[in-house]
């Protein structure tokens, strides 16, 4: 019986593997019923249903009573593998990632839950799109590249909109100056130029989502690299150089080279959610001067013997991507403080924390 079983699992491997369905996945059939059930990946999400795939073709589905009751981080999200009996979702496989993000309006909300946003689940990278045009923006690329690795994935950085600069390779110069080890594409969906070297990242079964800002493209990109319109896309603003915003939902797209992506609507607000080593992966020359301090306990502010503070004044280290590591740097430990406690409670411990830093400051100004 356990033969027949595992025998059926494996030509459920074969048939879902397009999909990218991998052994992480099949080893968590051993103990579930597949002949009540069957898996499914979640390629939309809308409202009130969800579109998933069973390997042989898109199916509507709801998802069953107890999972409407769950947190969002249980909730199924574009990318999720399901077990599905009829049309009915009745759960989740354990996801091997996700990219996740604080919720809408929480990066500067100071009282309530502080909530979690799942993007998309079940990633092997996370495309960083960002126009040629007001878009460009370094500060916000680390943003995002701390965003992603705090997840755990791995990033990569698309320059669309290469058309609009007669030499944009000075683009792809700066952010490779701030995103060290991270691939970085330039390209053009209007002369398709560069899209050829996106095909590695959308092999068989792999999946990638993309991230950015409204208007940077990423809907056409999509069009482009599918060789037919599968998107809609708005007309660039003559007034800002912006595309409009056009993607209002999110949804998993076949590509022909065998792999997929996931469109996202354009971020307004990149708010963490998961914190791991994303602000040291994001700054590494930062953190390695910070190792070269005179105190251990150096806030890199007004200390003799800071190794930052010099590598700033001699043009090794930018003042604005100093700022910006600090402003992540604390942004993180208070989204920490406000999972366990009240808001209320963080803001008052903060601001003890500030005022107990001036007077030490001043303390040893005096001396």
């Amino acid at each position: 019986m356990s033969n027949k079983k595992s025998l059926k699992q494996d030509n459920n491997l074969k048939h879902l593997s397009h999909l990218g369905w991998t052994s992480h996945f099949q080893k968590q059939l051993e103990n579930l019923d597949t002949n009540t059930f069957f898996p499914a990946r979640v390629t939309g999400v809308r409202k009130r249903y969800f579109f998933i795939n069973d390997g042989k073709e898109e199916i509507l589905a709801t998802s069953a009573g107890k999972l409407q009751q769950e947190s969002s981080s249980t909730y199924p999200v574009v990318g999720d593998w399901v077990m599905v009996r009829q049309t009915a979702i009745e759960g989740i496989l354990p996801r091997k990632n996700a990219l996740t993000r604080g919720a809408a309006g929480m990066h500067n909300k100071k009282s309530g839950e502080y909530k979690e946003q799942t993007i998309a689940a079940n990633l092997d990278s996370v495309f960083i799109v960002t126009g040629l045009d007001r878009d460009f923006n370094l500060r916000r690329i680390e943003r995002y590249l701390t965003l992603v690795y705090n997840c755990g994935l791995t990033p990569v950085i698309i320059l669309t909109k290469a058309d609009l600069h007669h030499d944009p390779q000075h683009f792809v110069n700066e952010a490779e100056s701030i995103a060290f080890g991270v691939p970085v594409h330039l390209v053009s969906a209007f002369n398709d130029s560069g899209l050829s070297e996106l095909n590695t990242y959308l092999a068989h079964g792999r999946t990638s989502v993309m991230v950015g800002s409204s208007g940077t493209g990423k809907s056409t990109l999509i069009n482009r690299l599918c060789g037919e319109t599968v998107q809609a896309t708005g007309d660039v603003s003559a007034s800002v150089g912006k595309g409009t915003h056009t993607t209002t939902s999110r949804d998993l797209i076949m590509m022909p080279q065998g792999g997929m992506i996931i469109d996202n609507p354009g971020i307004r607000e990149i708010s963490f959610w998961e914190i791991d080593q994303g602000v040291e992966s994001t700054f590494p020359e930062i953190e390695e001067f910070a190792a070269g301090c005179r105190f251990s306990d150096c806030t890199h502010t007004h200390e003799p013997g800071c190794r930052v503070l010099e590598a700033i004044q001699d043009g090794e280290l930018t003042e604005a991507r100093f700022e910006n590591y600090l402003k992540m740097k604390r942004e993180l430990e208070y989204v920490s403080a406000r999972k366990n406690k009240s808001a209320d409670r963080v803001e008052k411990e903060r601001w003890k924390e500030v005022t107990m830093r001036i007077k030490s400051i001043n303390k040893k100004k005096s001396f």
